[in-house]
């Protein structure tokens, strides 16, 4: 007897489950989602909070900078993360990260089904997701994309049905503030969405414009609701405004000489609406090209247009393909949400049945860092930028790390200088910082100036990391 599916895991619910599940397996069984010097820093600044009972306000961590003020705008996705590190290591992290990226699909995947349906939505949604791939990685901002579609899909169905957004939103805002900054962008897409409500509404234009206005207000008190109140609003300006941000690699504009997923999806949408003569609302398409621009200028926000384009251009694209959204409702919910229950479960069960090892990468230095006398490692080190997450996560305080709001522009231009390497430079810091070892990855150009460095030698190599030491240091 031949064994058949439920229909019941095909219906419309189901499609969205099940872009949920591809995603959660892969994020769970990819290592690479944890190649990010950002999350060995942010489970350490969670740990403390969670120990000291109060959010960050100082910097404990670096040598340099120690005592600085910093903002941990980040704070309550921090604490999240560790607790999903202290709770069952690093498959707890890729728990987490799984769960936030699996609940994006599938919001992602069930919101377009609205407008689109068969292939066009299948075709849509992996361009989505593919353009989003280089964004999963165990990082706050991770756990803010939920809340990234849902404000979006929010602000849309008020148009679309002709009223204000709901202030069901709202509590969303003030949770999204203490994940990440980018909840600013949530703020300002209120903007031409209610500019686009008060333009198509002749009729009732000032009722429209109040409602939409107080949804505004309303929206930035929750916005306010952190610990940082006011400087929560500020910090995404100065951080963006600081001066060398483009060399930090994910502040970088897209490099389109390797494959992007993003051109390809750009260009599959332009042929599409421009073939089938559809047509996107005039605001809408300034929100597409602000997003587009942010996303040229800087690698990180592709995933803004991972997640806000679709969810904009599922009407259009939609009425180019003449595509109807699917209809079909679950016959059978009960059995449809067990065999989902039971297929995340097994998924999760698995992964953290498996070991899972943090060996050397780039950056994880953990052989090179083995290396270093104990004697040595906790005096002042210069250390490569992508190994200072790792160096605090090891409670070493290092030179330098990826906080780039807490070190300044100016700081990190001297630092970026003085590894490519301006000798000079790279000698006075030495002297200056009264610095007793380094540790730079292997092809930093820093490793041969300190190999040629009068008074310092090399203690360990390898394929990942090279450490020197003062002579008589050790």
């Amino acid at each position: 007897m031949a064994l058949s599916l439920p229909k019941s895991l095909w219906n419309v619910r189901a499609i969205a489950l099940w872009a949920a599940v591809i995603v959660f397996a892969i994020v769970l069984f990819t290592p690479a989602v944890l190649n990010d010097s950002d999350t060995y820093w942010h489970i350490a600044a969670g740990r403390w909070m969670i120990d000291n009972q109060a959010v960050l306000r100082i910097d404990p961590f670096s040598y340099t900078f120690g005592g600085h003020p910093w903002q941990t705008h980040e704070w309550l996705a921090e604490i999240f993360i560790a607790l999903a590190y202290v709770g069952a290591g690093w498959g707890g992290v890729l728990l987490l990260s799984g769960a936030a990226a699996a609940l994006t699909a599938g919001l992602l995947a069930r919101h377009l089904s609205y407008r689109l349906s068969g292939l066009s939505l299948v075709v849509t949604l992996v361009l989505s997701l593919a353009c989003a791939a280089g964004s999963l990685l165990a990082r706050p901002h991770l756990l803010a994309l939920p809340l990234l579609e849902i404000w979006t899909a929010g602000l849309l169905f008020a148009r679309a049905e002709g009223r204000a957004p709901s202030w069901k939103l709202l509590p969303g805002m003030a949770l999204w503030a203490n994940l990440h900054a980018s909840f600013l962008i949530g703020l300002v897409l209120i903007v031409p969405f209610a500019l686009e409500a008060v333009w198509e509404d002749d009729k009732t234009r000032t009722r429209t414009m109040e409602r939409w206005a107080l949804f505004a207000i309303l929206a930035l008190l929750a916005a306010l609701m952190t610990p940082f109140g006011i400087e929560g609003l500020i910090l995404p300006f100065r951080l963006m405004a600081m001066p060398d941000l483009n060399l930090i690699s994910e502040w970088a504009p897209a490099n389109f000489q390797t494959f992007q997923p993003l051109g390809f999806a750009v260009a599959a949408a332009l042929y599409v609406l421009l073939s089938r003569g559809a047509t996107v609302k005039p605001l809408r398409i300034v929100i597409l090209l602000v997003l587009l621009y942010m996303a040229l200028a800087h690698v990180r926000h592709q995933m803004l247009v991972a997640v806000v384009g679709p969810l904009i251009l599922a009407e259009p694209l939609a009425a180019a393909l003449k595509a109807a959204p699917r209809t079909d409702a679950p016959r059978n919910g009960f059995v449809t949400a067990a065999v989902f229950a039971v297929i995340f479960m097994g998924l999760s069960a698995l992964r953290l049945s498996l070991p899972l090892n943090r060996g050397d990468g780039i950056t994880t230095p953990a052989t090179a860092f083995a290396s270093v006398p104990a004697s040595l490692v906790h005096t002042p080190v210069l250390n490569d930028y992508a190994f200072g997450g790792y160096l605090i996560f090891n409670d070493v305080r290092p030179f330098i790390d990826s906080r780039a709001e807490l070190y300044g522009g100016k700081f990190i231009g001297r630092y970026l200088q003085m590894i490519h390497p301006d000798k000079a430079l790279l000698a006075a810091a030495l002297a200056k910082y009264h610095v007793r070892w380094t540790i730079f990855a292997a092809g930093n150009p820093a490793v041969g100036a300190m190999d040629a460095m009068a008074g310092w030698h090399r203690l360990y190599a390898d394929r990942w990391a090279v450490v020197h030491v003062r002579d008589g240091a050790e």
